[in-house]
């Protein structure tokens, strides 16, 4: 296993890069995608957006054409002609500020300390088993029917109906309260200490709204229904409400697109350079072990028929006791007894020819002649 661990480690990485690199890519298109489809939509004024969609194809009328539009948000109430005397009840009160809002965004963290022990070690066990225990948020949103509207003079105005049905883009809430709210500590509080748990110490509470008045620009698909202008989000589009104005998505979506797409080419050229490195690797181990496999075997062949000559045979290998002109020319120390073909020539010993037969260029010691076998040559 660590041998495997050790040979798939560059792998391993590689693949982790390609994979970061092959995620860098899907989102670069996406936001690439959404950038011209958002670049090429028309920005255009509330008051003609009923010409503007009078004058589109009859087949996108259901759908929908994708606009950019800027206004007042105002809630729907002030197309109601007692709106001066019920504005009260028609929008939310924010209970930080006290002003008037279409959404308000209520959120209360309660913040857990962290266990240090007798050495200061910090250990955090909440995080280690759920984060979810050492900041526990509870959140509550609350909203009323609202339009933006083209200059905000009441009550002659074009204004156009914003749908949050089945939207989930993150909404442009301006902070009004904010405070941290210290908790008094309990004999509770002083056995999770000891024991390592971590123990509230306040409470964050913090109000978000949309205020009325804010001017803000909506990016969605825009269709008349009954009558009346209605702009619904786009699941596809990073944006749907925004403080930002068109020139400022364009641009912001334009400098993430080029993020995501140098972030791609650099982790791509990382993970072909770590993949190309592993495998080049990886094949050299292979062909060293499959040398080191192939002298082994060699060696083992080699030693059974050394073994097998000196049973059957009775050879002396003792250098003394072979006659003068009868010694290997390779080991000089056996009897010649292996013939080289097509040569002939009879220089070797029976280990010697085996070693030289599968050596990586087999070739006769004396005349240099390619070799195909040897022949064992026996005495009368």
């Amino acid at each position: 296993m660590a041998r495997v661990a050790m040979a798939c480690d560059g792998a391993l990485l590689g693949v982790a890069l390609a994979i970061c690199a092959a995620s860098s890519w899907i989102k670069y298109l996406a936001s690439f995608s959404s950038l011209e489809r958002i670049r090429d939509a028309p920005s255009v004024r509330i008051s003609e957006l009923r010409s503007l969609l009078s004058a589109s194809d009859g087949d996108r009328e259901d759908e929908g054409r994708l606009v950019v539009v800027r206004g007042q948000v105002q809630p729907k109430s002030v197309l109601d002609s007692s709106w001066p005397t019920s504005k009260n009840r028609s929008t939310l009160i924010s209970e930080g500020s006290g002003e008037r809002a279409v959404i308000v965004q209520q959120t209360q963290t309660c913040l857990y300390n962290e266990w240090r022990g007798i050495f200061g070690w910090s250990i955090d066990l909440h995080a280690l088993f759920a984060k979810s225990w050492r900041e526990q948020r509870s959140s509550s949103l609350r909203s009323v029917p609202f339009i933006i509207v083209e200059g905000g003079q009441w009550p002659k105005f074009e204004f156009v109906h914003i749908s949050m049905d089945g939207s989930t883009h993150p909404l442009p809430l301006t902070t009004v309260y904010h405070q941290l709210r210290p908790i008094q500590p309990t004999p509770y509080t002083f056995f999770q200490a000891i024991f390592g748990n971590g123990y509230p110490v306040a409470l964050l509470d913090e109000e978000k709204i949309l205020a009325i008045g804010k001017e803000m620009t909506a990016v969605g698909t825009c269709r008349s229904q009954d009558g009346a202008l209605e702009m619904k989000s786009c699941s596809d589009l990073p944006f749907f409400l925004s403080d930002m104005t068109k020139e400022e998505i364009v641009e912001h979506l334009a400098e993430n697109s080029r993020v995501l797409f140098w972030s791609g080419v650099i982790l791509g050229a990382f993970s072909i350079g770590a993949l190309s490195f592993a495998i080049f690797r990886n094949w050299r181990r292979w062909k060293e072990w499959r040398q080191s496999r192939r002298r082994g075997r060699d060696q083992r062949r080699m030693a059974g028929v050394e073994s097998t000559a000196t049973d059957e045979h009775g050879d002396v290998l003792d250098e003394g006791d072979v006659p003068e002109g009868q010694l290997c020319v390779i080991c000089l120390m056996r009897r010649k007894r292996s013939a080289f073909t097509p040569c002939g020539h009879l220089v070797c010993c029976v280990e010697c020819a085996v070693y030289v037969q599968h050596s990586a260029s087999p070739k006769c010691p004396v005349c240099r002649q390619n070799i195909y076998s040897s022949i064992r040559i026996y005495d009368s």
